[in-house]
């Protein structure tokens, strides 16, 4: 047991001491976990928005006003001239132009219509969808507060809507869950196999085999290091998520730490299994870099509904260990369940370890032989 550890403290000293390896291990993670967290986002906001209004009334005014003083978007110009409107555009400053017809408060007032234009600059059709359906939303909220009692129908229906678990529509509530899924099973995966690999390579894996320790031993001594980054890493994405991204932690902590242990064990397992199939360190890296993160990008969930994919590709995406982890995750984080809920994902997950553990060492004891 003292010749384990020692090998443990030896490939500690081989990360540490490697400053790209550092980098990947602790510094991609939370670019990551940021990048989708802010950059990455369905949501509207800080909208850069100008104004024409040829009539000027108290009416347009406090529409303008109502615009302005939402959290979405920012009046950042008042047009005197109409012609201006595509030069704005294309000098990329402005998102929206909102365009208020002539007498518009007159007209309001007398007919009851009163027109407003909307340009949207769709280079980006699905944000300017978004923009121009809140903006819709702020004139139908003006509408009927301004709207006098009298004019009013004999009887409304008004649907009241309840968002569960996420009230805001956060885009994070989404993302977090899947991308922790991706760093996780990524670095684990890639970094177990490199550094098996890597001893395969410079022939320092025949030295350590004829030592006294057996085979298995040297195998976990190389994994527990990045048990123990993983966990690291795990800690860091949770703080971010929580204080930095806002996402909350709904479930139990000791069930969504379990789960994780269990997914962080199969992703080194998937490591160690890629380890017995390259004999490269480059191999090593497009196998367990790009070959599994467009899988799981694609088929976890976490870009695409698994619901809305074809049948063929949602049988497909049964074997993704991120796709079960990711459908967990979502149901601690943002749902609050507790873990009878999550059993199936749980036991699917430590199945699929078991399974590559086993293939794994029958596949390296049978490459020592």
């Amino acid at each position: 047991m003292r010749q384990f550890w020692v090998f443990v403290v030896k490939e500690f000293y081989h990360i540490v001491r490697d400053r790209r390896t550092m980098l990947i291990l602790l510094g991609i993670p939370v670019a990551q976990i940021l990048l989708f967290g802010f950059a990455i986002t369905s949501e509207v906001k800080d909208v850069q928005v100008a104004v024409y209004d040829p009539s000027r009334d108290a009416v347009t005014r406090q529409i303008t006003e109502q615009i302005a003083a939402s959290t979405y978007f920012v009046v950042v110009e008042m047009l005197d001239d109409a012609s201006r409107i595509n030069d704005i555009f294309k000098y990329g400053r402005i998102n929206l132009v909102i365009v208020f017809g002539e007498n518009f408060a007159e007209n309001l007032q007398h007919t009851g219509e009163a027109a407003v234009q909307l340009i949207a600059d769709g280079t980006e059709p699905n944000q300017a969808s978004l923009i121009v359906n809140y903006i819709e939303g702020i004139l139908a909220s003006y509408a009927r507060s301004a709207m006098p009692a009298a004019t009013a129908p004999p009887f409304t229906i008004q649907p009241e809507v309840k968002m569960l678990y996420n009230p805001q529509l956060q885009s994070s509530y989404y993302f977090v869950p899947g991308i922790m899924g991706l760093i996780l099973l990524q670095i684990c995966a890639m970094m177990t196999s490199i550094a098996i690999v890597r001893e395969k390579e410079t022939g320092t894996m025949e030295v350590l085999l004829v030592s006294p320790m057996k085979p298995i031993y040297i195998i976990l001594s190389k994994s527990v290091p990045y048990l123990v980054l993983s966990m690291v890493n795990l800690a860091t994405i949770l703080l971010l998520s929580v204080f930095v991204l806002h996402v909350p932690v709904a479930g139990s902590l000791f069930t969504l730490l379990l789960l994780s242990l269990v997914y962080i064990f199969l992703s080194l397992s998937l490591g160690l299994f890629i380890s017995t199939m390259v004999d490269t360190q480059m191999a090593a890296i497009l196998v367990s870099g790009m070959g599994l993160m467009m899988p799981t990008m694609l088929l976890s969930g976490l870009i695409f509904p698994i619901e809305s994919m074809p049948a063929v590709l949602q049988w497909v995406s049964a074997v993704v260990p991120a796709r079960w982890y990711v459908e967990a995750m979502k149901k601690i984080m943002v749902q609050g369940v507790g873990i009878e809920y999550v059993l199936t994902e749980l036991g699917i997950l430590t199945g699929m370890a078991t399974v590559l553990v086993v293939l794994s060492l029958k596949k390296f004891n049978v490459r020592l032989n």
